[in-house]
């Protein structure tokens, strides 16, 4: 196996794991969101007229629609369909008054689903110099051939490893770095659970780090309950199936790259 999956998976087994992973995905499920003043009262004035076309469009312009609805995505989309489809309005406004405004108020307050709330996590994480060194921009990256790691957001990080790096895969990277003048790449995923969105998130990883003509080191700097031991797949994957690529907890990722 992997020397730094199988030190990942003694890590999580052993040692505080959760206790220090908190350090880079700081999750905060208790937050509300924030809800425009000016919004909301033009959703209860609306509410209290009984003003469906009003009260859909005005709740439209919220992060989140307080219901779950196949039909609200496309309204969103195409807010000239409101005038078009009445019976739909009624049906939607139907279930909305049965739920009474502060039910709504409710809803559309709810905190951000965590997996969403964790994209930027690492970067900050990165951005507090946690692996020794301040993550610099790419003119001064590409000046000299120093210990750097690139600070930039998903297009300019893309597209640095497509033209630098022969990277060539249409996955998004969240890790470009140059140790002992060896270039590293790789995506940064916190996996929380098992199934569904998850494991398309831990699929990405790999599929990133199998990428062929890269010319970077490539690893996949994954969390989670894959280093759960036991028969889930995640674990059995790095365990045999990929065992030989590079795949490791954020928090061996420092000793990883000095040694390079």
């Amino acid at each position: 196996m992997n020397y730094w999956t199988n030190l990942s998976i003694e890590y999580a087994n052993q040692k505080s794991y959760l206790d220090d992973l908190f350090q880079i995905y700081p999750t905060i499920p208790d937050g509300i969101r924030d809800i425009n003043t000016v919004y909301w009262n033009d959703i209860e004035g609306a509410f209290d007229n009984k003003d469906n076309k009003r009260l859909i469009t005005a709740l439209l312009q919220l992060d989140l629609f307080p219901i779950k609805d196949s039909y609200i995505a496309y309204l969103k989309r195409d807010k000239s369909s409101i005038e078009r489809n009445p019976k739909t309005i009624n049906r939607i406004c139907g279930r909305l008054y049965e739920m009474g405004i502060s039910k709504i108020y409710e809803r559309c307050s709810e905190p951000k689903e965590t997996n969403r709330q964790i994209g930027p996590m690492f970067r900050n994480w990165l951005k507090k110099k946690s692996l020794g060194i301040q993550p610099v921009c790419s003119e001064t990256f590409l000046s000299n051939q120093n210990d750097a790691i690139l600070d930039a957001g998903d297009s300019e990080l893309m597209k640095f490893a497509k033209e630098h790096l022969g990277y060539n895969h249409n996955k998004g990277l969240d890790f470009i770095a140059r140790f002992n003048k060896k270039y590293v790449i790789g995506e940064a995923k916190f996996l929380t659970d098992f199934g569904g969105h998850q494991n398309a998130q831990f699929n990405d990883a790999i599929n990133t780090i199998k990428a062929d003509g890269v010319n970077a080191i490539k690893i996949a700097i994954l969390d989670g309950v894959l280093f759960i031991k036991g028969n889930n797949k995640m674990y059995k994957e790095i365990t045999t199936t990929y065992k030989t690529y590079n795949i490791m907890s954020a928090l061996v990722l420092r000793e990883f790259l000095y040694q390079l």
